[in-house]
This record gives structure tokens, C-alpha cells and sequence, in this order.
């Protein structure tokens, strides 16, 4: 059966279904989303509340609990850590990869709800939740800025006329604002006034609350008329509000502004943010998962002359980080790559045929199966990006091998005297079953990578579909285009001697061919030699196997090759016990240290509880880099340049790591890995954190160790005297409400207007609230019991005016945790480290590991690590079965195509000699074995048994066919074979070459695969030519003494039988 003769003899059909083929990939080119890396959907939830004023042992206790309680019921919840600070609390939820984000929305919504009347009855606002993808980061922040008018009024435009809009654009999936102002009514009292008055905060507090309402009043339904009925109950103005009344005394009223003032400010007035140092609100725009993150940005850069115009004059936007700029570089690069590479596959060729129409054919089949691939990678719902156009690069090299197998066979059969169309039905029969040898074989070994479970698996997931989809196209290309293609314009001319030399460039195929001949001839001498010392060549074989178990082991392992992306993310911690405003001063001159730095261009930074920053000494930075090839430094000079900026800026620290593309971690930390300590006593982490900390500083493998453990905040305790406080009816709840009045910023109340809602905060005034010293000046309403013994409950009425706050408590000094962790509803903290340069992460996670032994942790301590250190060590027990799990596949298929148990042997055989070269080269340019690594010698194992196949093929061909003895079969096909071999592997070489040499943007994700595949294939071409034959006839002579004994043993056995 010939699959090929149908497409010779319908050259029309068969062109036109090339041309559909093209056409489909270059519709679908056009459709396909671009993104910097795959969409990795990592099923995380976040569970945000904020009480403002709150401490952080009372959000742990009232708010953080309660929902840990409910919100750990759930099912399929892997993993739960909280963090609770100052007025936020935020549970981050994870879950199986199998678990549906809409399900895990509406478990999460219930799990809320079920906990709402556990949770303080006076949260400004419920819970919320939103799903977090850790593997997106913004894709564009906009620096939002204004020399004429407040932020607070500012925030009021962005969030009617610009945020709204932008959400709106296709593609965009959260806008979120940094450094918020939004606007409110600030009712700052002057305390000693209002006690001079006799009159007590809450009672403020109260009218405040009575004199804005807007709810329901009903209807008047007459006869013939309906009329609604309202109240002007709403507060329109700080005017209004300062011309309250709040009581009557001597027959005259006391109002607010006699009291205190009113004014327009921030809801929160401890949140700040700048751009370039200038303050400023931070948009930062997110897109939606699958969406094309390139059509996004340019929608929305797009669409800011237009939102300009509908801003006052006074506001400024400027566009600060840019992800897409490296993204589109990274693209890009890979694109330029991926054509050099094609240029280099086909040259290649044309070098070993020097024909052009024999160029022409195998040269179509690599665009047509690598667009045609683009066609279904849209119908599977991928995307342009790193490694899909990775896979596209290294597949150039390789998807022509079909196609120079079939054509160089077909030439062969020209050789011999046949016309162009028979020696094209002749050569693709023949040749036909190794195309879907070869083809299944390489697919076989992409099985495992399909069948990968964890997240590393989803991500190359589609890198190995990719490649799969090309490999196919390649072969359908090769037994259909390229025969049909042969059939009609492969020369018939039969090589002859000219008694002219040619002259010039024509003399160079002539070169060429003499160069290939003396090649061939010398590796028949060296052929011969190693044939006639079988055993040595087979002690050689086993001592690479065994060189390359060792490289495995001592090999420093990794993860992820760190990207450069151009954006950097710092993170500042000052002393813990900072003020607000001095946090505030520190921020800003460390921006402008940043600033000043040759290599950075812009920067967005804030500070304040937001959610993702948990306490006030902690600020961030977002910092933009200069283009790479612009710049003055690499990436680890600059990361340690920018740190030590904070040794000029007394009380702070810089931590500082670049913005990753893949990012497996759910909590914000300072540096890039973390380890997590889980004890059930709280106090225990004082003892053994510093102790910890002290020896990771001391490991060369580790860089900017640090803690979130902050533990040493300053805390006022006030204490109820609660005898004394009985005598005047004085509860916490009281104290509670007058602390709170103070200095919480209690929200009391809701301005609504038609297109926003503004609070309404009660507070003291600024300077009151800057010093212990002021509680001195606070006094609680004196409540006293009903007269005549009533038993209806204490009533509020004057004894002998208020009680002053020190007569019933008492004040103490104590630290306590600005932040409170929590692992799974136990306490915890977290250790994050960077990897030092010219180390691996391998080394560093043996390091924490060594070091929290070496301290010798408590029984109670439990350890983990989290995030992208904890998907590594999973990984670390991965890639040896993933590699197993390819050889076994290659072995089942290859055992099943040739019906032997022992040639599988034979072909694989090959792969020490690709493993040991793709580990030599890594070794060679410093590189750790990594996830990119570990891909490239997957693929490795599916290149190299090409030749293997090759060889092996022809030699059972002539076998069976011609009667050769092993040793003429193996040794004729090993020497006909030579030049497609040769050809074949060093098209794959060119092919993968880009990669290795490539310097651009995203070049550190590149490399890696490359130098694996270029110094694998390069070593096993050398080592692979001579211990195949050896090997085949070893195996060939193991099978021939187990027939033999078996012979012997049925003989042996039907002797008896017959006795």
C-alpha cells in the first residue's frame, strides 16, 4: 500500500490542499491572542475586609477567625493563609487544579455569608472577594497627577470618567486604583472644646448619623393624582455640616464648627502613592484571561486622548509600566529567531543538495506545517507567545527531516535510472512506514508532557501540543506535497564527469561534495575500526551512560529561568514603630534615589493598607528599566545597585526582585522564594525567627533574606478599672466607642449622590491625635441607674458631667505584631530569600532546609515551602519520572511499529549520548538544569532516535529483502544513510542555533532549550554514528542466543516427551 500515490497522481488536489492549509494558518495567525507565556489558570481567591482602626490582634480575632472557620470547610481547598494588620485582613485561598473558578465563587460567597453575623456589626463594609491569577500581572499602570486640584477630587473624576471606561474596552478584566483618595467628609472635633460644652463624642457621633438619611418615605395615591413623598434629609455640604446644631445649652445652640470643623479630604488619609516622586494615584489595568495582551494596551493607550478631553484641564495621565513593550519585544525576538532559523533549516539543505528544485520541495514543508499550526492553535485556544513560538523554532529544524528522508530517497531511486514519477511512487513506498515511525515515535515522547498535572505541566501543555501539531503537519506535508513536488520537477540528469572545471561559485557544490566524500570516507575507516572492537565501543557506551547519571546528580537544579521584564518590584521597610508621615518622607527620598539611577526611566510607588501592602512601614515600588540594550549594567548588577540605595536613606531597607511572567506565589514578599514557619505558639517566632535568620545570612547560596515578622510594634493598652468604672456605669464598650471616635477614623455615615457615595468620617483633630498624652484629655459620659430601683437598665443622664478617661483605666506600654500570619488557621511567618548570583535555586532551597535542621526547630515547628520554591521541589521529583515516562513511551511505540522487543533497545540506546551532551553544555555556560533544561532533553530523546530509526530501518530492510548478514546490513545502511543523517541532524542543529545565540528581551527563557538541544545533538551525532551498529549487533546477537537456547530447550523438551 502506498499512502503517497493518491497526491502524485492528483497534483491539483493535492496543491490546493496545501494552499487551504496556508490559508488557515494565516487566518488564524491573525486571530490568535499574544501574550508574554501561557494563560495558566491558578484557581485563587482572595478574601478582603477592612475596619478601619482597627489592631491587627483584633481583625485576627473578630474578622480573620470567624471567616478562616467558615472558609476552611470548603471543599477542594488545598491551601489557606491570612494575614491580618492594622485595620485589613485578607484570607487567600487555593484550590485543586481541577476545581471551577465559578463554583469556587459561589462556595466562597456562602462561606462569607455563613460567617457575616460572626463578624463586628459595624464594618463600613462586608467582606469582599476577587479571583487572583498570579501568573498576570498589569499589563499598563498610569500615573494619574494634578497641580491644581486635591487627589481626594481627583479620584472623584478617575472614578466616574476614566476607570468606567477603561473597564469597558475588550480585553480588560480589572482596573484597580493604588494610593486611593477617595474623597469624604472629614469631621475633625477639638476635644477640649467639646468637654468644655459637657458634651460626650458619641453624642456628635449620633446626630451625625440622624441629620443624613436617604431612605424610603412612600407615596400619596389620590383619586386621580400619585405623588412621591421625600425629605431633604441629605447633607449637600461641609457648610451644612458645620451649621449643625449638635445641643442646646442656655437657651442658645451649640453648633459643630464651635466645636470642630468640616472638611473635604481622603476616605483614608494613610494611603499615598506617587508617580515619578510626584503624588499621584496608580491605575493599574489587568486583562482578561485569553485575551491578546497586545490589543488591549493599544486599545487603551488608544482611547487616553479621548478620556484626556473629558478630564479637567489640571489632570494629568502618564503611562508608567508597560508590559507589553518587553512582551512585544520578547515576541518579537522569537519571531526574528524563528525565521533565522527556517533561512538556516533551508540553507542547509541547499548546501547538501546545491539543487534548486530539491531545495524548493523540502524547503515548503517547513512554512506550511509551521503555519498550518497556527491554524489549530487558535481552534485549541492558545496563544503567540514564548514557548508556543519556542516550539515553532526548534520544530523548523526537525519537521524537514521527513521531508529529506522522503526526497532523499526518492533522489536514490533517480540515481538508479528510474524516471522522476516512478522513482516517486518507489521512494515514497518505501519510505512510507519510516515517516510514521518517525512521527509516532517523536510524538511519543511529547505524551508525558501532554499528561503533566501540576501547573508546570498546564503551562507547557501547550508547548508540547504545539509541537505535536507540527510534527504531524510535517508528515502529512512529507508523504503528500513532497512526492507529488518530486515526481515533477526533481531532476533526471544523472551526475557526469565534466572535462571542463567549473569555475567560480559553481565550483562550490563540486567542493562540497569531495569535503562530504572524504567525511564518508573517513567515517567508514573509523566505522570499521569500531566494528572490529565491539567490546570496547560497548564499555564506552556504558561509561556514558553512567557520566550522565552522574551529571544529573551533581548538575545545580532550577525552575524557571529568571526573565528579564524589564519592571522591577521593590519593596521598603522602615522601623516598625514609622509614623505615617514619616514613612511618607523616607518613600519619597528613596524614590528619588531610584530616580537618579543611569538605568531606570520611571517608577510608581505607594504606601498605606490596601490589601496587598498589610502595614504601614512598608512601602512599593514598581520600577522601570531602561530597554536592555540600552542599558548600562546587567539585570543583577542593577538589583544589587538598587538595594543598597537604601544605605542613603537612614532607617530604611530596600528589597528589591524583577517582575516575573510566571509567578506561582499567592502573597506579596519581598524577595522572589519563600518558606513558611508554622508553630501553634505565636511568642515561639520572637525566639526563632532572629535565630533562623542568622544562619540563612550566613549561606552564600542566599541573597536578601528577610522576615514578615514584625513583632515589635508599639501598643498603648488602657486597662478598665472595671470597679471603678461600675460606679458610673462605665463599660469597654464605652471606652471602645470614645478610642474609636477618636482616633479610628469611624466612618458614621453616607453622602449619596447621583454618580458616587462619600463617607462620612469622625475623627479628632490632627494634632490631638499624635501623642499618648491626649488621652489625658479624654473624657466618657457618666451613666447612672434609673432612680426607685428600676430594674428597665441603666438610662444616660449628667451625674457630675464626664468622667475623665484615666480615672477609671489605666495606661501600659506593651509590643505587639504589626502583622498576624496565618497558615492553614495556624500562627506562621514567612522567610523569603533570592538566590544569589552564580547559584541555583536547588542550592538555595538545600540551604533554608539545611539551616532550619542545623538550628535544630523545635517538635511544635512545622515548615513548607511556598509558591515558586514549592512548585520546584515538586518539580525536582517530576523531571526524572517525566524523562522515564518519555523513554518508556518511545519504547512502547517503537516496539509495537517493529514488532520486536529488542531493536526498541537499539534506538534507544541513543539518548545517553544527547543527555550527556545537553548536560556538558549547561555546565558549560553556567546554566542550572531546569524545567527549560529538562524540555529540551525530552525533545532531545525524540531528535536523536531519528538517526537511530534511520539506520536501523535500512539494515532490517536488507535483511529480510536482500539476505545480508547483520554485520553488511547494519554497516551498508549505516554508511548510505550517513548523508541524510547528517543532513537531518545538523538541520535540527541550525534549527535550535537562534536560540542559543539569542540576546534580546526574554532571551534567559530561550537559551537554556537551546544550548540543551544544540550541545545534545551535536555530541550524540559524533558518539550516536559509531555505537548504534555496535549496539544493533549486540542486540542482534543477544536475540539470535536466546532463540538458540530456547531452540535447544524445545528440542530438548519434545525428547522427553517422546521417551
Amino acid at each position: 500500500m502506498n499512502p503517497s500515490r493518491l497526491f502524485i497522481e492528483r497534483p491539483v488536489a493535492t496543491s490546493l490542499l496545501m494552499v487551504a492549509i496556508l490559508l488557515a494558518g494565516i487566518l488564524g495567525y491573525h486571530f490568535l491572542p499574544i501574550s508574554a507565556l501561557p494563560q495558566v489558570e491558578y484557581p485563587t481567591i482572595t478574601v478582603s475586609t477592612f475596619y478601619p482602626g482597627a489592631s491587627p490582634d483584633v481583625m485576627s480575632t473578630s474578622v480573620t477567625a470567624p471567616l478562616e472557620t467558615q472558609l476552611g470547610q470548603m471543599a477542594g481547598l488545598e491551601q489557606m493563609t491570612s494575614q491580618s494588620s492594622g485595620g485589613a485582613s485578607v484570607v487567600t485561598l487555593r484550590f485543586g487544579l481541577d476545581m471551577k473558578m465559578d463554583i469556587a465563587e459561589q462556595e466562597v460567597q456562602a462561606a462569607i455569608n455563613n460567617a457575616t453575623s460572626l463578624l463586628p456589626s459595624d464594618l463600613p463594609a462586608p467582606p469582599i472577594y476577587a479571583k487572583v491569577n498570579p501568573a498576570d500581572t498589569p499589563i499598563l499602570t498610569l500615573g494619574i497627577t494634578s497641580k491644581t486640584m486635591p487627589l481626594p477630587e481627583v479620584e472623584d473624576y478617575v472614578n466616574t470618567r476614566l476607570e468606567q471606561k477603561i473597564s469597558q474596552v475588550s480585553g480588560v478584566g480589572l482596573v484597580t486604583l493604588s494610593g486611593g483618595n477617595r474623597k469624604a467628609y472629614r469631621v475633625q472635633i477639638n476635644i477640649p472644646k467639646l468637654t468644655s460644652y459637657g458634651i460626650a463624642l458619641d453624642t456628635v457621633r449620633t446626630i451625625i448619623g440622624t441629620i443624613n438619611v436617604n431612605s424610603p418615605t412612600g407615596t400619596f395615591d389620590g383619586p386621580q393624582h400619585a405623588t412621591s413623598l421625600r425629605i431633604d434629609g441629605q447633607i449637600k455640604s461641609v457648610e451644612q455640616l458645620m451649621n449643625q446644631v449638635i445641643a442646646y445649652q442656655n437657651g442658645g445652640p451649640i453648633r459643630l464648627r464651635d466645636v470642630g470643623t468640616a472638611i473635604e479630604g481622603a476616605e483614608n488619609n494613610q494611603l499615598a502613592a506617587w508617580s515619578n516622586n510626584t503624588p499621584a494615584l496608580i491605575l493599574n489595568v489587568q486583562r482578561q484571561p485569553g485575551a491578546n495582551v497586545l490589543n488591549v494596551a493599544d486599545h487603551v493607550r488608544a482611547l487616553l486622548p479621548r478620556l484626556r478631553q473629558d478630564l479637567p484641564p489640571g489632570i494629568d495621565i502618564t503611562p508608567l509600566t508597560d508590559r507589553t513593550t518587553t512582551i512585544r519585544a520578547s515576541v518579537n525576538d522569537v519571531g526574528f529567531e524563528l525565521v533565522l532559523a527556517m533561512i538556516l533549516v533551508v540553507g542547509v539543505i541547499f548546501l547538501f543538495l546545491f539543487n534548486v528544485p530539491a531545495t524548493i520541495i523540502p524547503g515548503l514543508s517547513v512554512p506550511l506545517s509551521l503555519i498550518g499550526t497556527l491554524a489549530l492553535m487558535y481552534m485549541l485556544n492558545f496563544s503567540l507567545d514564548n514557548l508556543s513560538l519556542m516550539s515553532l523554532t526548534v520544530a523548523s529544524g526537525f519537521v524537514v527531516d521527513d521531508a529529506i528522508v522522503v526526497i532523499e530517497n526518492i533522489a536514490r531511486f533517480v540515481e538508479a535510472g528510474d524516471d522522476r514519477y516512478t522513482a516517486a511512487l518507489k521512494g515514497a513506498q518505501e519510505i512510507g512506514f519510516t515517516i510514521i515511525s518517525l512521527t509516532v515515535s517523536l510524538i511519543a515522547v511529547l505524551i508525558p508532557l501532554l499528561f503533566m498535572s501540576d501547573v508546570v505541566g498546564r503551562l507547557f501543555h501547550e508547548f508540547a501540543m504545539t509541537l505535536a501539531v507540527t510534527i504531524v503537519l510535517s508528515a502529512i506535508v512529507s508523504i503528500t506535497l513532497v512526492p507529488m513536488m518530486c515526481a515533477r520537477m526533481l531532476s533526471e540528469k544523472r551526475h557526469q564527469e565534466s572535462s571542463t572545471p567549473p569555475k567560480g561559485w559553481r565550483r562550490l557544490p563540486h567542493i562540497v561534495n569531495r569535503i562530504l566524500a572524504r567525511v564518508l570516507a573517513l567515517y567508514a575507516r573509523g566505522l570499521d575500526v569500531v566494528l572490529r572492537h565491539q567490546p570496547l565501543t560497548l564499555i564506552v557506551t556504558l561509561g556514558t551512560i553512567a557520566l550522565t547519571g552522574l551529571l544529573a546528580w551533581t548538575i545545580p537544579k532550577g525552575f524557571f529561568p529568571r526573565q528579564d521584564t524589564g519592571v522591577i518590584q521593590g519593596i521598603s521597610s522602615m522601623n516598625p514603630n514609622i509614623s505615617f508621615e514619616g514613612m511618607a518622607n523616607r518613600q519619597t527620598a528613596l524614590g528619588a534615589k531610584l530616580l537618579a539611577d543611569p538605568d531606570v526611566t520611571s517608577l510608581s510607588s505607594f504606601i498605606g493598607v490596601d490589601g496587598q501592602n498589610m502595614t504601614l512601614n512598608v512601602g512599593r515600588f514598581l520600577i522601570n528599566l531602561k530597554p536592555k540594550e540600552q542599558r548600562s549594567a546587567d539585570l543583577d548588577t542593577i538589583l544589587k545597585r538598587l538595594s543598597t540605595v537604601s544605605h542613603e536613606v537612614t532607617g530604611t531597607q530596600l528589597y528589591t526582585q524583577p517582575v516575573q511572567d510566571l509567578s506561582l506565589d499567592s502573597t506579596v514578599s519581598a524577595m522572589q522564594y519563600q518558606f513558611i514557619l508554622e508553630t501553634p505558639d505565636y511568642d515561639d517566632f520572637n525566639i526563632w525567627v532572629p535565630k533562623f535568620l542568622d544562619a540563612l545570612k550566613g549561606e552564600p547560596s542566599l541573597d536578601g533574606v528577610t522576615s514578615d515578622l514584625q513583632a515589635g510594634g508599639l501598643t498603648a493598652m488602657i486597662t478598665l478599672d472595671r470597679t471603678n468604672g461600675a460606679r458610673y456605669s462605665i463599660t469597654p464598650q464605652t471606652i471602645d466607642n470614645l478610642l474609636y471616635d477618636s482616633f479610628g477614623q469611624r466612618q458614621v455615615s453616607t453622602i449619596y449622590t447621583q454618580s458616587n457615595q462619600y463617607r462620612v468620617i469622625l475623627e479628632a483633630e490632627p494634632s490631638f491625635q499624635k501623642s499618648e498624652s491626649s488621652l489625658s484629655q479624654l473624657y466618657l459620659p457618666g451613666i447612672s441607674s434609673s432612680a426607685g430601683g428600676s430594674t428597665s437598665g441603666p438610662s444616660r443622664q449628667p451625674t457630675s458631667g464626664l468622667v475623665p478617661l484615666n480615672q477609671v483605666t489605666v495606661l501600659s506600654r506593651t509590643l505587639s505584631p504589626l502583622l498576624i500570619t496565618h497558615y492553614g488557621q495556624f500562627p506562621a511567618t514567612t522567610i523569603s530569600f533570592n538566590v544569589a548570583p552564580g547559584h541555583a535555586l536547588g542550592d538555595a532551597t538545600r540551604a533554608v532546609e539545611q539551616a532550619s535542621h542545623r538550628i535544630s526547630l523545635p517538635a511544635s515547628f512545622q515548615t513548607a515551602f511556598q509558591g515558586t520554591a514549592a512548585a520546584f521541589q515538586t518539580s525536582l521529583g517530576h523531571e526524572l519520572a517525566l524523562v522515564i515516562a518519555a523513554i518508556v513511551a518511545v519504547y512502547i511505540v517503537l516496539g509495537i511499529l517493529y514488532e520486536s522487543f529488542i531493536h526498541p533497545i537499539t534506538i534507544l540506546s541513543t539518548l545517553p549520548s544527547a543527555a550527556i551532551g545537553a548536560l556538558l553544555g549547561l555546565y558549560a555556560f553556567d546554566m542550572p538544569l531546569d524545567i527549560m533544561g529538562i524540555i529540551g532533553i525530552v525533545l532531545l530523546i525524540g531528535i536523536v532516535k531519528k538517526n537511530a530509526i534511520m539506520m536501523i530501518d535500512f539494515a532490517l530492510n536488507a535483511e529480510r529483502n536482500e539476505g545480508s548478514s547483520p554485520l553488511d546490513a547494519i554497516r551498508q545502511a549505516a554508511l548510505l544513510r550517513f548523508r541524510p543523517i547528517l543532513m537531518t541532524t545538523l538541520a535540527a542543529l541550525f534549527g535550535a542555533l537562534p536560540l542559543v545565540l539569542s540576546s534580546g528581551t526574554g532571551s534567559e527563557l530561550r537559551r537554556p532549550l537551546g544550548i540543551a538541544i544544540v550541545f545534545g545533538l551535536s555530541l550524540s551525532q559524533l558518539l550516536t554514528l559509531f555505537t548504534t551498529p555496535v549496539i544493533y549487533l549486540f542486540m542482534n546477537h543477544c536475540s539470535e542466543t536466546v532463540r538458540s537456547w530456547w531452540r535447544r530447550l524445545s528440542s530438548h523438551t519434545s525428547s522427553s516427551d517422546a521417551l
